[in-house]
């Protein structure tokens, strides 16, 4: 097994990042933090995403600063915790001034897991709210807690033959500048280990017990289940503490995909909501050239993809199906 890669998104400065798992089913929330504001954007490319305030992070549009981007489970549902987080942060007097009030600018993607017992019980305000008092600048906690509790991958073949997901972080610091990531994997695919093409987690075959490809069996003939739409998606945050405009933040956000394609077979289909956010806090005022960025994007987060399912572990409760860790099975 890989060891895992080192780093968190908090050793860029100027950012906090807490976990919210709630305790009566598996799914949570995860909300990263800029309490200075950071420069902000977006890009979305799977086909069914859930999101909120992500317009405003077009290149185009005129809001700069981004305080917070909260990822959550529980589907639709889930973007209500966006609205905790907003009243924390106005209780502290961090937000936008528009007239007599001060609005925070809290960006939200949700992943699907409401298969994961019952689906009455999904990440609400109080939770965002409860994910930004957990806040700190701390290490981050991986694998099954926060918007990564509920969250599986490889369900080409149904839920039932997949493996558990969960939330990843990693950290790479090159010339002075911080790229870190964190990355929620709740993928229709499997996940690879780009270094050596091995599947560390994702579809099992039909004994449980061995790994063999959801590609690599649609390739040999067999037929997927139907595919609900929105049921998986992976959701992430690229920061830095580099110097970068909107236009550059939405370029690196749209490279940042490349370490999802690198690490998550197949990626980017018609039932995920993938989307890739970017902070940058600009704190060391440093820059480093636009396709030097792209590459330290893209790597940290492949790392933060492998660091989510090898942190996994089992999760439990009514209703919740019995997911392996990769942990619990062998390499192919």
């Amino acid at each position: 097994m890989r060891d895992m890669a080192p780093g968190s998104i908090t050793d860029v400065a100027g950012l906090l990042c807490g976990h919210f798992t709630d305790s009566r089913r598996p799914t949570g929330c995860t909300v990263v933090i800029a309490p200075e504001g950071a420069v902000g954007s977006v890009d979305v490319r799977g086909a069914a995403p859930g999101t909120r305030e992500t317009e405003l992070l077009s290149p185009t549009n005129s809001v700069e600063s981004v305080h917070a981007v909260l990822l959550a489970g529980g589907s639709a549902f889930g973007l209500d915790a966006a609205g905790g987080a907003m009243r924390w942060l106005e209780e502290r007097g961090i937000g936008v001034q528009v007239g007599p009030a001060r609005v925070p600018i809290v960006s939200s993607a949700i992943l699907f897991d409401l298969m994961m017992g019952d689906a009455s019980v999904r990440p609400d305000a109080h939770a965002g709210y409860a994910a930004c008092v957990a806040a700190s600048t701390g290490p981050v906690a991986q694998g099954s807690v926060g918007a990564g509790t509920g969250a599986a991958c490889g369900k080409l073949f149904g839920i039932e033959r997949g493996m558990k997901g969960g939330i990843g972080t990693a950290s790479i610091t090159l010339h002075g500048v911080t790229v870190a990531a964190l990355v929620a994997v709740n993928a229709t695919g499997d996940v690879v280990d780009p270094a050596t093409g091995r599947i560390v987690a994702g579809v099992r075959a039909p004994d449980g017990r061995t790994m063999p490809g959801g590609a690599q069996a649609i390739l040999a003939g067999e037929v997927p289940l139907h595919l609900r739409i929105g049921a998986a998606t992976t959701l992430g945050i690229v920061a830095t503490d580099a110097a970068l405009t909107k236009l550059d933040a939405h370029r690196l956000a749209r490279v940042s995909h490349d370490g999802l394609a690198r690490s998550i077979v197949p990626v980017h289909t018609p039932v995920d909501g993938d989307t890739m956010f970017v902070l940058a806090t600009g704190k060391t005022q440093a820059r480093l050239d636009a396709t030097v960025m792209g590459i330290l994007a893209a790597e940290v987060t492949a790392r933060a993809v492998l660091n989510a399912v090898l942190a996994a572990t089992p999760v439990s409760g009514p209703g919740v199906p019995e997911l392996p860790c990769a942990r619990d099975l062998p390499a192919p």
